[in-house]
């Protein structure tokens, strides 16, 4: 679906959906507005693009009767970025993004829950000295959690069906769009590591 906008909508549209800018290289550089990729194709900084326009934006009406018009495309690669300063960045931890991860899922007992329901477990406790960070953080309906305790997983014989890990770059710009575009998807899974779950 293609939206259309005029340059005078606002600037906070949340259902207009972001850019992904990538360097010449292909390497993800971060979510952008449609303002901002407007300005890049409007200085002829883009020098490549991936899928169809997803956002159509119009300017004024000239002289002549003639709109100014500008397609955005859902992946750009901008002249003059350098991604490489990515290449060892892990995302911070959040809530949000931990339960993203692990696919909203309790990775205790396999069951699917919403957001609000689900909680932070740390699978070495806090109070054993376990690190608040992605390896060893697990997203845990409140059940299995409480049941869990302060116990590691092997202690409470509740085994992991996946284990933790530090998302990427490039997953961690999935985990931070909820309206990610099927193209834009595609690209980061490209340059995303493939992970399995434990059976």
């Amino acid at each position: 679906m293609v939206r259309r906008l005029t340059t005078q909508q606002h600037a906070h549209n949340t259902s207009t959906p972001l850019i992904l800018a990538v360097d010449m290289g292909g390497r993800p550089l971060e979510w952008m507005g449609w303002q901002e990729a407007v300005r890049h194709y409007a200085l002829e900084q883009i020098g490549w693009t991936v899928g169809d326009p997803s956002i159509i934006v119009r300017g004024g009406i000239n002289a002549r009767g003639l709109r100014s018009e500008i397609a955005l495309h859902p992946v750009v690669a901008l002249y003059g970025a350098d991604g490489g300063r990515y290449a060892e960045y892990t995302p911070p931890l959040s809530n949000r993004a931990l339960f993203a991860r692990d696919g909203y899922l309790c990775l205790y007992c396999g069951e699917r829950y919403h957001p609000k329901v689900l909680t932070r477990d740390h699978v070495i406790p806090t109070s054993r000295g376990g690190a608040n960070s992605w390896e060893n953080c697990v997203s845990a309906c409140k059940a299995c959690n409480n049941r869990k305790d302060a116990l590691t997983p092997e202690e409470a014989r509740m085994p992991l069906l996946a284990l933790p890990y530090a998302p990427n770059h490039a997953e961690g710009l999935m985990l931070a769009n909820r309206h990610i575009l099927a193209d834009q998807m595609a690209f980061l899974e490209a340059r995303a590591p493939r992970r399995t779950v434990r059976g």
